[in-house]
């Protein structure tokens, strides 16, 4: 066994582990395997270990991946933001975007989505912690995308997504995800059809299944340390 196999077994009895613990259905929670600037033969690893959602943040990375790996099986989800120059091809070679926080992103992603595909799974990135540094909507701006997102019939809104400030006290790492699943339940209860919180990462997804996340994105935890300079130039 390899040490992306170990670390992949252990995370995901951790998943379990935590759903336990927090009241929540078994099976609930997802691994995204965020593999931005990790080696083909890591992603190959885990890969043959059973995991096949992977998250990229760099739009080139992530096609030459895609064409060095080859497999149709594999669900690619894009986490990083979005350029108006990326949406044709981001539009074409994922299942995912969990980083949407545009009018203008989604009509060209509408737009641009091949009709042979299914629609465009979507997450709306939310700044929860108002951070200036931070992509994403404010808390007051997520209603409004979402009702002009829903009317575009080839995105598929799922949730909400965040990457809130860095807290290493537990409690208040749940206090920040804890406004983004309030907000989805509001969301909820108006109408819209979510069942996507995209929340958690190596450091902080117990606190994030603690407050109802659904998806949570794991790169170090599972690959180990990235390379230094990402393959964004692929």
């Amino acid at each position: 066994m390899n040490l992306i196999e170990e670390n992949l077994i252990a995370l995901k009895k951790s998943i379990t582990s935590y759903e336990q613990r927090y009241h929540r259905e078994s099976g609930s929670v997802h691994l995204l395997a965020v593999s931005k600037g990790q080696a083909i033969e890591k992603i190959m690893a885990a890969i043959q270990a059973g995991q096949l959602a992977f998250g990229e943040n760099y739009l080139q990375e992530a096609l030459a991946k895609m064409s060095a790996i080859n497999n149709p099986s594999i669900e690619w989800h894009f986490i990083g933001p979005v350029q108006s120059n990326k949406t044709r091809k981001i539009a074409a070679h994922f299942a995912w975007l969990h980083s949407l926080a545009d009018k203008k992103i989604a009509i060209r992603l509408n737009d641009q989505r091949p009709a042979h595909l299914p629609p465009l799974n979507i997450c709306i990135e939310v700044n929860v912690s108002a951070e200036k540094s931070k992509s994403g909507v404010n808390m007051a701006e997520v209603k409004p995308l979402m009702e002009f997102c829903a009317k575009l019939p080839h995105l598929k809104l799922r949730g909400l997504m965040t990457i809130p400030a860095m807290h290493d006290n537990f409690e208040d790492q749940r206090q920040e995800f804890h406004k983004l699943f309030v907000l989805s339940r509001s969301l909820c209860e108006q109408g819209f059809a979510l069942d996507t919180l995209s929340m958690g990462m190596s450091d902080d997804f117990e606190a994030a299944i603690a407050e109802g996340s659904t998806i949570v994105r794991i790169g170090t935890a599972l690959f180990g340390a990235r390379e230094k300079k990402p393959l964004q130039g692929l």
